[in-house]
């Protein structure tokens, strides 16, 4: 995550005007999908406090980092556009500075492993009890009921939990790599689906107050991923259990081009016809048959022979272009650096500065979301531990 140079004052959002303005967040997160769920909620137009414990959050020190090394890149993604206050539960003061900021807020994310919310008075029933208008969100790895509640889980636990490890990898990895053992998807794949239901659950919830009042929610991180390959689930009901080294579109899925990679999906008879034509109608496409999708899903393998020896023969951007052009759903595989300096994502501002709190800059991506009608500003600043005790902010 390349740095810059310092924003002038000018350049830093306002919230007034957001989806989310006036809406007040309490975030206590250790793990990436609460902090994300701050996050989309920031990025919105919420006030978002973190209230980190005694040295900060873990997330500051987790890997990647920025160029300098001094910096975690992922905390800084998470962090930017909210608030930081020092909150240590284990005194006195910590609490009462946590219960100030819980009386003013609508909604309040909270991934306190289970076994310890009591001690810190951070359970269901004390904090319904004392905030009777607050959306209370817990966000744990396999919720906070059921006979996995106290139980622990990194990333990799739950890519396998969701169902997604089963699955991976699939097609032409399956192909090229048939002993290579089931994958964990890069990054935080698992954290962001929790964090995404979180932020979802957080607001259903909020809409509801002036009927409902407050409510407890339960977020399973596992659920929020296994809605993800519901796909898969659904198969279970005619009998059939995908794996790994059978799951693959019937034809089409990824492709090597004679330059890079890219992805090819035909749903539909009109994106099949366009397909053969881009190809320029090869004889092997003219078969009568070929014009039942019935046909061609039990022909998959066959055709997609066909079409990777066509597609070797052809640049990427020579492919994605005339396939645009007729209608074929095709897409590129592209390096993070592509996709940060990309015509598309520049055209429609999806990335902007944001300010570290030591002054400098850097590019991050806005939201995984747009607004016609209210443009999400840029220039939000990630902020220092206690930012707000330090600024007199409240």
């Amino acid at each position: 995550m390349p740095l810059h140079t310092a924003m002038s004052s000018q350049e830093r959002p306002s919230a007034a005007g957001l989806p989310l303005s006036g809406c007040r967040v309490v975030e206590r997160s250790r793990t990436v999908a609460a902090a994300y769920a701050g996050r989309l909620l920031a990025a919105m137009g919420a006030h978002v406090v973190m209230a980190e414990p005694a040295g900060g959050s873990p997330l500051r020190q987790a890997p990647p980092w920025l160029d300098d090394g001094g910096e975690s890149a992922l905390f800084a993604y998470l962090a930017v556009g909210k608030h930081s206050l020092l909150c240590d539960l284990q005194a006195e003061s910590g609490r009462a500075r946590l219960d100030t900021e819980l009386t003013q807020a609508d909604i309040l994310l909270d991934d306190t492993p289970l076994r310890e919310r009591a001690a810190l008075g951070l359970d269901a029933a004390s904090i319904g009890e004392r905030f009777k208008q607050l959306v209370h969100v817990s966000v744990l790895p396999f919720g906070a009921s059921g006979p996995k509640a106290d139980w622990d889980g990194e990333e990799v636990n739950l890519v396998h939990a969701g169902g997604e490890g089963f699955l991976l990898p699939n097609g032409l990895s399956h192909e090229m790599f048939p002993d290579r053992p089931p994958l964990k998807i890069y990054g935080h794949f698992a954290g962001y689906q929790g964090g995404a239901m979180a932020a979802m659950s957080a607001l259903s919830a909020w809409w509801a107050v002036p009927q409902a009042g407050g409510q407890y929610v339960d977020v399973s991180i596992q659920d929020a991923n296994l809605c993800v390959g519901s796909f898969a689930l659904q198969r279970l009901g005619d009998g059939s259990l995908e794996h790994r080294a059978t799951r693959h579109f019937r034809y089409g899925g990824v492709f090597q081009a004679a330059d890079g990679y890219l992805e090819l999906l035909t749903l539909e008879d009109r994106q099949w016809l366009a397909l053969v034509e881009m190809m320029a109608f090869p004889e092997w496409a003219m078969d009568e048959a070929l014009r039942d999708p019935l046909e061609r899903s039990r022909r998959g393998n066959e055709i997609n022979q066909h079409i990777r020896a066509w597609m070797a023969q052809h640049p990427v951007d020579e492919i994605v272009s005339r396939a645009q052009a007729l209608g074929v759903p095709v897409g590129r595989y592209r390096s993070p650096q592509e996709v940060a300096s990309g015509a598309h994502e520049q055209a429609r501002a999806l990335f902007a500065d944001a300010q570290l709190s030591d002054g400098r800059s850097f590019q991050v991506l806005r939201a995984p979301f747009q607004f016609r009608c209210t443009p999400l500003p840029g220039g939000a600043s990630v902020p220092a531990l206690d930012s707000m005790a330090t600024q007199g902010t409240t």
